[in-house]
């Protein structure tokens, strides 16, 4: 039984969260991400502690910094009797991670070069991630060979889409990505950006609405829009300290498409200090 769970392992960063019944699961590792806020290193790992790391952000007047796993501790994860090795990160143009685990990767090969390994560039995050290492067991659990699920989980990739809401606009203020202006004009009038994904992996702003609850229907009105299979397709929500918003969202999505299936979960670190307290995430 043992050396079943050691035909594959997938390996995911953490900003893409994992279920409860892999945490206890061997063929799941997650890299942690180090984040900083004035001066105090704050590991994502099974630590982490979301209420006392959103309570470090609000009182600090400094942008929230993370640093990218290394290509060692990817290196490390690859290592082991596992036949295959799937490596998941958050978009390329979001973070490093992608190219650590590349040379992770590379130098895992350069111990073992029969291994078997592949890096995703999930091209989102959070859940996104997620969904991704689901559709790899997917594809692991029907015995497909490692070369067809690496072209299927990437074909998966380029279909997904995420989109995200923040009720609080203040780490967009203090890494740039909003002037001083436009953050406040926004808080005053209560304007909150409907967020999406590029094909690439970055971030635009889609829409807008007056209010939470406004940009929250307008998310999902994106969400239904954006597919036609929802059938076969999960739907996956994470939120940031918000669960009654992230439910809300479900039931809405639910009354209006039939999903193959249904994930909610709380943000790991990396995600809570993305979406920040209040944020809601929607991939499918």
């Amino acid at each position: 039984m043992e050396r079943e769970f050691l035909k594959y392992k997938i390996v995911i960063d953490s900003c893409g969260e994992l279920l409860q019944s892999w945490k206890q699961d061997p063929r799941f590792v997650s890299i942690p991400f180090v984040m900083t806020v004035d001066d105090v290193d704050i590991i994502d790992d099974e630590n982490f502690d979301q209420m006392d790391f959103l309570k470090r952000v609000a009182a600090s007047p400094e942008c929230p910094k993370s640093a990218c796993p290394s290509p060692e501790s990817y290196r490390m994860a690859a290592q082991g009797d596992a036949e295959r090795v799937y490596i998941v990160t958050i978009s390329a143009n979001l973070s490093g991670s992608y190219n650590s685990a590349q040379l992770g990767r590379s130098l895992a090969l350069e111990e073992a070069p029969d291994k078997k390994i592949h890096v995703f560039n999930s091209c989102s995050a959070s859940i996104g991630e997620t969904l991704i290492a689901m559709k790899i067991v997917e594809c692991e659990e029907a015995g497909l060979p490692f070369e067809e699920i690496v072209s299927t989980v990437e074909a998966y990739i380029e279909s997904q889409h995420t989109f995200f809401v923040l009720e609080n606009l203040e780490t967009l203020r203090k890494n740039g990505r909003l002037s001083g202006i436009k953050a406040f004009v926004a808080s005053a009038l209560k304007i909150k950006p409907v967020m999406g994904s590029t094909p690439d992996g970055s971030i635009q702003q889609i829409d807008q609405a007056r209010g939470i609850n406004k940009a929250m229907v307008k998310m999902a009105d994106y969400v239904v829009g954006s597919v036609t299979d929802s059938k076969e397709r999960i739907l996956a929500i994470s939120h940031c300290n918000c669960a009654q918003r992230a439910q809300m969202l479900k039931e809405a999505l639910m009354g209006r498409k039939q999903w193959k299936d249904v994930v909610v979960l709380d943000t790991a670190g990396l995600s809570s200090m993305y979406a920040n307290d209040g944020g809601v995430i929607v991939v499918v």
